[in-house]
Formats: structure tokens, sequence, C-alpha cells
């Protein structure tokens, strides 16, 4: 088996084939492989990582279930080549977060990584989108766009998006909706100091303390209170159980990766570089974006009252102070 472990040759499909690089072949990387080839969102993906037996393993697992998949080819190896004609490159690299540990607690380590990779990306997948599923995601993704010079909306972190999908869950099991049924959004960093939208959520068109009626609504303040921390602990909970978090984190990183590969022009909560919106510029934290095959093409400013309003500063004024501790 050749370095790249092709499994069909990538000339065999075609100029226009849809491409995706993921760097780091452990659980988040591989989750996010697995689930875009499930969707059948690229016809090749490419798992890129320095530790060639394990590449080379991962590949091969992968490369087997595709026959059942709608992507024609699972590629990968330990040389960066193997990202070459990537339209999107998603960088999972970097230490594992413990138990008691935080995704801040992660950032000096994790930023060097990047400054030994992301010039290896630049170089050989120079016109693709960055997607950054590294944790702390949020410093991280300021990081990447300030070492690259890629403009904001080409450099994307995968924020709250996830946080967002088990807010919809939690609201939607309660509710006895279907979750597509649930607009509410957690906003701010993917960490302690993230929010949910609560004056502007609604199940179907009813605003969340509304439903189902305004005379006998089915939650409190103090119910959604429970909700949004559960969803803020919900990680370290995974974490304590199994050690890390990879099977939610690879469907949703699929869901960015469909929305810039199908150029659907999508709003989600993902992480980028604000330049104004809500007076915040220098920062990287989720708000509802736009994104399509450019990337991030417009940050929707939403109505948020004074308390979420309050909430945004207060998680923008900490990563900022983790992003200058960091020297950026």
């Amino acid at each position: 088996m050749s370095e790249h472990t092709p499994v069909h040759s990538p000339a065999s499909l075609g100029p226009a084939h849809r491409k995706v690089g993921v760097v780091g072949a452990g659980g988040v990387g591989t989750a996010i492989c697995y689930a875009t080839l499930i969707r059948g969102v690229a016809r090749e993906v490419a798992l890129y990582d320095i530790d060639e037996p394990k590449v080379r393993a991962e590949v091969l697992d992968l490369a087997h279930g595709t026959p059942f998949t709608s992507a024609s080819a699972m590629t990968g190896g330990a040389d960066p080549d193997v990202l070459a004609g990537c339209e999107v490159v998603v960088i999972t690299a970097g230490a594992k977060q413990r138990p008691g540990q935080t995704r801040l607690d992660l950032g000096a380590h994790n930023v060097e990584i990047l400054r030994g990779l992301l010039p290896q990306v630049q170089a050989h997948a120079p016109d693709a989108l960055v997607v950054l599923v590294t944790n702390p995601v949020d410093v991280l993704t300021l990081v990447a766009q300030r070492l690259t010079g890629l403009p904001a909306g080409r450099v994307i972190g995968s924020g709250t998006l996830l946080d967002t999908s088990r807010l919809r869950w939690l609201l939607a099991s309660r509710a006895q909706v279907h979750a597509s049924s649930v607009h509410a959004a957690i906003l701010g960093e993917h960490g302690d100091t993230e929010f949910p939208a609560w004056s502007s959520a609604r199940i179907g068109p009813t605003p969340i303390l509304e439903w189902p009626t305004p005379a006998d609504p089915l939650f409190t303040r103090a119910d959604l209170d429970e909700v949004a921390d559960t969803v803020v602990h919900a990680e370290y909970e995974v974490i304590q159980g199994k050690g890390a978090t990879t099977y939610a984190v690879g469907v949703a990183t699929t869901r960015l990766l469909e929305a810039i590969l199908r150029d659907q022009h999508a709003i989600l909560p993902v992480s980028t570089v604000l330049d104004g919106v809500h007076g915040l510029s220098d920062v990287a934290l989720s708000m509802p974006s736009v994104v399509g095959r450019d990337g991030v093409t417009r940050v929707i400013q939403p109505e948020l009252d004074d308390a979420e309003m309050r909430a945004l500063h207060a998680s923008a004024d900490a990563l900022r102070r983790e992003a200058r501790s960091l020297g950026f």
C-alpha cells in the first residue's frame, strides 16, 4: 500500500470533486472522517497525521467501508501532501483535554502546534478554508487567522455548534417535538462563559417561555437555567466518563462541512474573528453566521436583551485575556 493509502485514484473523480482534509487521527478527527463519509458530504476525505502507523490503520479501517458510503475515496498518510487539492482542511490535532482541565488550559501547547502546522496546510492546500476544532477553539481560531493572514470568514471555528445541538436536543426532549423545530442557540465562547440567547428562542413560531401556550407554559426561567447549566457542563461529564467527546463533535463538524461544500448559505453558530458586531472586534467567538462555499459571508447581529449583552461582552473579555496571555 502506498504512503497516501488511496482507495480509488483521486484523478478518476474529475476536476470538480469535493475534497476534505482532516488533520489529526485521534478520536475527533476519525469521527469527522466517518461522519463525512456516511453523509456523503465530500467525494474524497484525506486524513493526515504525523503518526504513520496510526494514520495508516485509521485510513484502512475507514476505507474498507467506502463501498457502502456515498464518498468515493478515503486517503491519508503521514505526509502533508495528502492535503493537496483540499477545499476545506479541518484541524483537530492538539493535546487532549483531561478530566478537570478547562479548554483554555490547553491554549499554549496547541498554539505551538498551529505554528508548525498551518504553514504546511497553506503550502499544500493554499486555497482551502480552514476549520478549527481543536480547543480552546475560539482562541485558536483567532490565532489561526492571524498566523495565516486569511480573511476572517475563511478561518472558522466549530464554536458553539455542538453546544447549540445539545441545547436543542434537551429542549426538544422536554417539549416532545423534533429538534429541528427548536430554534435556539448558544453564543459566545465554546466554554464556561457561553450563554443561551433565550430572548430569541422559539419552538416553532412560539417564544420558548410561552410554549405550548402563554396560559400554560412548559418552561419556567428556572427550568431554562437548569438546561443551560446542563449544556455548559455536558462536555465535562462525557470526558469524565469516557475520556473524550467524539461522535457528536464529528457529526456537528460534518454539518458545517456540508454547509460549506454544498454552498447552503446556512445560518450556524460558528466562531470567526469579529469586526464590529455588537461592538466586538479582534476576538473570535460564536455568533449566528451565514456559511457557504466562501466560508462565513455574513455574521448576524441578533437582538439580545441586556443580560445577554452583558454575557456576550463578558465572554469576549475572557477570550481576549486568554489570547493576550498567549501573545495574540
